[in-house]
């Protein structure tokens, strides 16, 4: 494996390794830490432009054979590669290998790409690496995958990878590939949590189809794709518990580990420049957009299309440009913010599904009815419809009425003219009969205007001797109140125009009456 040198049984040196490998060979045998650093923060650096000479420099080959094949471990210890501030010279390949020592390298400097397809691992750590790609497709960890720090030139492959426990990205900066993608993640296994907090993506991360058994957490995360459409690509992915788009406390290491920063904290605000699209997601706790800070272009979605979530946390930044689609979602309790949504014609609802409200602040409903026409610029009765069933079901009748008034009138607008006529007069009336208390109103000023006018009225009787005493007001009453019949109607009879007035008074009376009722069984049913 190593041109021609070979390891006796007993674990010795072979013959052709550097002082810095075999440094590296004894510690590893020994399992304890390599390391080479200098002492001075800025030549130590691993992103920075300071040389490392042949002391601080082994070869790629060496450690692929250390960690595939290495020399058995010294009596009483268990063998292990922990490197800090070495140089891995060429490309360190472990493509379909089983690596059954633990790994950690700390502040090393990787001259070209890391290979690890179809390989295995008990547990992989770099922390504060510099690495020019880190393609690991279809990688097994039986414990944590931990990438704090570390700076990827050229992008990571995790594509179909399983973790068996953590995968860990924090203040990691990953910049794209060949094909405009920072992290291709599509179909990621990860079996607890997926830590990305404060990392820096450059380009499209990519999570399609991925499942995480705990928590998704990209608090303080600032992700940029000026080159395509999405700057966060995850259609179908499944999160057990909360996906985290919030802010991170900064200088603090307890607040990048999954913790809410206090109050008094500084912190940095989740940041997406570019589309993010959760299309089909399935979430078991929550999604929280406390805070963010969404820069889109007019083409540019924030796209949450028939996701399924308990609770939807939409307290981010209002977008100025883009869309928010919320299509075919369905949520258990929707928290939000009137600030939070996009102006008219931004924001897409059809279909969407959610049984609370909890607005966080000052939202009246004469802005939640601004919220909902926001998202039917064209004339839709289905958010109306859901609103006001959610508010029903809270106990607020009279603001459930409100809303179905509202859908009445943005239906009008849409109507020819003469729809339009006759929808403002039944509003003017009797409010499309969702406020009888004005259609009682409207009887009782139509009973007074008739009882007047029929008490100039010829009115001879229709059974001469068989009729009881003329009474005007009980005489228009019975005309008002269909049902009922006071004796007056059907015992006079009406000449001319008069017969006319007492036709529309009987259609007037059926229309105010019928809403009356209307009312009076939407407060009994509520009470």
């Amino acid at each position: 494996m190593t041109e021609g040198a070979a390891v006796r049984d007993d674990g010795d040196l072979p013959d052709d390794l550097t002082a810095a490998e075999a440094g590296m060979w004894q510690a590893f045998r020994n399992g304890s830490v390599y390391d080479l650093r200098d002492g001075d923060v800025t030549v130590d650096d691993p992103h920075g432009g300071h040389p490392w000479g042949p002391d601080r420099t082994v070869r790629a080959r060496i450690v692929a054979w250390l960690l595939l094949a290495g020399p058995p471990a010294l009596s009483g210890r268990v063998s292990s590669l922990k490197l800090v501030g070495v140089q891995i010279q060429g490309t360190l390949d472990l493509a379909g290998g089983t690596v059954e020592p633990y790994v950690e390298m700390k502040g090393c400097r990787f001259e070209k790409e890391i290979l690890l397809p179809e390989s295995r691992f008990t547990t992989l750590r770099m922390v504060d690496c510099s690495v020019p790609r880190l393609e690991a497709a279809r990688l097994h960890t039986e414990g944590d995958l931990h990438l704090p720090r570390c700076r990827f030139h050229n992008g990571v492959r995790l594509a179909d990878a399983h973790i068996g426990t953590d995968l860990l990205l924090n203040q990691a900066v990953v910049y794209r590939d060949r094909h405009g993608r920072s992290l291709s993640a599509d179909g990621l296994t990860v079996a607890q949590d997926v830590q990305a907090e404060m990392m820096e993506s450059h380009g499209e991360l990519s999570l399609r189809g991925a499942t995480v058994g705990a928590s998704l957490s990209l608090r303080g995360s600032q992700l940029a794709n000026p080159y395509g459409r999405l700057a966060l690509n995850a259609p179908q992915l499944t999160v057990e518990r909360t996906l985290y788009l919030t802010p991170a406390g900064v200088g603090n290491p307890l607040y990048t580990s999954g913790s809410t920063p206090a109050r008094g904290t500084r912190v940095q605000r989740f940041v997406c420049e570019g589309g993010i699209r959760l299309d089909d997601g399935r979430f078991g706790d929550a999604v929280d957009l406390e805070r963010a800070r969404f820069t889109l272009t007019d083409e540019q979605e924030l796209s949450l299309r028939r996701v399924q979530v308990p609770e939807l946390r939409f307290l981010g930044e209002k977008p100025e440009r883009g869309k928010v689609v919320l299509s075919g979602a369905r949520v258990g309790t929707l928290i939000d913010e009137a600030s939070s949504w996009p102006a008219t014609g931004n924001l897409h609802m059809g279909g969407f599904q959610y049984e609370t409200l909890v607005p966080r602040g000052r939202f009246p409903l004469a802005t939640r009815l601004e919220w909902v026409a926001a998202a039917t610029a064209e004339y839709n009765p289905e958010p109306y419809e859901r609103l006001a069933t959610v508010l029903r079901a809270s106990g607020e009748d009279e603001g459930a009425r409100e809303v179905l008034l509202a859908k009445q009138r943005h239906r009008r607008e849409n109507l020819p003219l003469a729809g339009k006529i006759w929808g403002y007069a039944q509003d003017w009336t009797v409010a499309y009969g969702y406020r009888p208390g004005r259609a009682a109103v409207w009887m009782a000023v139509l009973w007074a205007l008739t009882s007047y006018a029929f008490s100039h009225a010829d009115h001879p009787p229709i059974k001469p001797g068989e009729h009881p005493n003329w009474d005007p007001a009980l005489f228009a009453l019975d005309l008002l109140l269909p049902v009922v019949d006071f004796g007056q109607a059907g015992s006079w009879q009406l000449q001319g125009g008069w017969q006319w007035l007492a036709a529309m008074v009987i259609v007037m009376g059926w229309i105010l009456a019928t809403t009356v009722a209307a009312g009076a069984t939407r407060l009994l049913s509520r009470n």
